[in-house]
């Protein structure tokens, strides 16, 4: 019992660790915008703000659950599918989330690509709390997959129906625990992500295109297209990869 508890304990703080590596690029990317002694706290509050959000979302399992419950059913042209397709508040907030990403990525693409006035740049630097917003809203959004994976890997009691009878649970602790650790290492690491990505200007470029292929997979995933998030993951870590021998390349080159 206690080792298939320590098992589920390591898998889900190895899947939640795993799964905010896009949480922390969005976060470096999107702090950037702030003054310097601003930035570590926009990443303070909006992770902390996030782990207390998860926390309540984890006791509302059975509403959680409940969000993948069909609201309508679409019948697509029989040229794309031939059954209907079952929409879901669960979709529409993938969908949500999936546009944020793409609308975000590419208007900062877009801002590196043609250069932004010291005006505009003021402007971006004086919204501490809409950031904060911003890295709460899409964390809400990534909890959701991150939340009913582990729903999936550990059993809760069957009796459990409401959330003191679940925060009751050890199960739910075991959880709470997992998504803490996972918190904390994307807090300790979220700082020197930031660094590494504001040093590298082609850094930033490649994070900014990983978070519009993850916006992409968002919306894929809204539409029930399942993309395996191991290849979304692979090919994050191999194009760091190359950027990284790029980088060394062109440091001996200079000297």
């Amino acid at each position: 019992m206690i080792f298939d508890l320590l098992v589920s304990l390591l898998t889900l703080t190895f899947m939640e660790i795993v799964l905010g590596i896009d949480n922390i690029i969005f976060i470096s990317i999107t702090t950037d915008k702030l003054p310097l002694h601003q930035q570590k706290k926009a990443r303070l509050t909006g992770i902390s703000l996030a782990l207390l959000i998860r926390i309540v979302l984890l006791a509302a399992i059975a509403w959680m659950v409940g969000l993948t419950t069909p609201i309508a059913s679409i019948q697509l042209p029989d040229w794309i599918s031939d059954t209907a397709y079952e929409l879901s508040w669960h979709d529409l907030i993938l969908f949500a989330g999936g546009l944020f990403l793409i609308a975000k990525s590419t208007t900062e693409i877009h801002a590196k690509v043609e250069g932004e006035s010291e005006k505009e740049e003021g402007k971006k630097q004086s919204a501490l709390a809409g950031v904060v917003l911003q890295i709460v809203l899409l964390d809400i959004v990534f909890s959701f997959d991150s939340i009913l994976t582990a729903i999936g890997l550990i059993e809760l009691p069957e009796h459990a129906v409401s959330p003191l009878e679940i925060m009751s649970s050890l199960p739910f602790w075991i959880m709470v625990t997992a998504v803490s650790i996972g918190m904390a290492v994307m807090l300790i690491s979220s700082g020197q992500v930031a660094a590494f990505i504001n040093r590298h200007p082609t850094v930033k470029i490649l994070a900014l295109s990983f978070l519009l292929l993850i916006g992409f997979m968002l919306l894929l995933e809204g539409l029930h297209i399942d993309v395996p998030k191991g290849y979304i993951y692979f090919a994050i870590f191999f194009s760091l990869f190359v950027e990284v021998i790029n980088m060394r390349v062109r440091k001996k080159v200079d000297k």
